[in-house]
């Protein structure tokens, strides 16, 4: 068994699809703690209870979506740095453009290819990482 890093980053993915969570899981686990959610309220407490490095929100999620949490997430000053993706099927220009106006950082589509996520979420989880 490898040994883990004293502070392995951690990303919390929030998605209402059990199988894209396992997905994304399975595409990040290798390098990152991944924590999952399934809908707004358990990723906020998730937010407030841990500390999150990058944060994956899918758009089309029951009660409150993925561009409202983003908005509210972006609303706290402790999180105004934090990195957020979006990882939805929507891929409209008008989507993308929503996306953005919320306070995400990316604007990725489903399905997604998992060494592009890998990039993504490297690139912008050092770029967030204080030197």
């Amino acid at each position: 068994m490898l040994a883990t890093p004293a502070h392995q980053l951690t990303i919390l993915a929030v998605d209402d699809s059990s199988i894209t969570r396992k997905l994304i899981q399975q595409a990040l686990e290798e390098n990152y703690q991944v924590i999952l959610a399934d809908n707004a309220v358990d990723a906020l407490s998730s937010i407030y209870h841990q500390h999150i490095d990058l944060l994956l929100l899918d758009v089309t999620m029951p009660g409150v979506d993925g561009l409202e949490l983003c908005r509210t997430v972006r609303s706290l000053p402790q999180f105004e740095t934090l990195p957020i993706i979006m990882l939805t099927a929507r891929d409209g220009a008008f989507d993308k453009v929503q996306g953005r106006l919320a306070g995400a950082t990316e604007y990725l589509t489903k399905p997604f290819d998992n060494a592009y996520l890998q990039q993504t979420v490297a690139r912008f989880i050092q770029a967030a990482q204080p030197s």
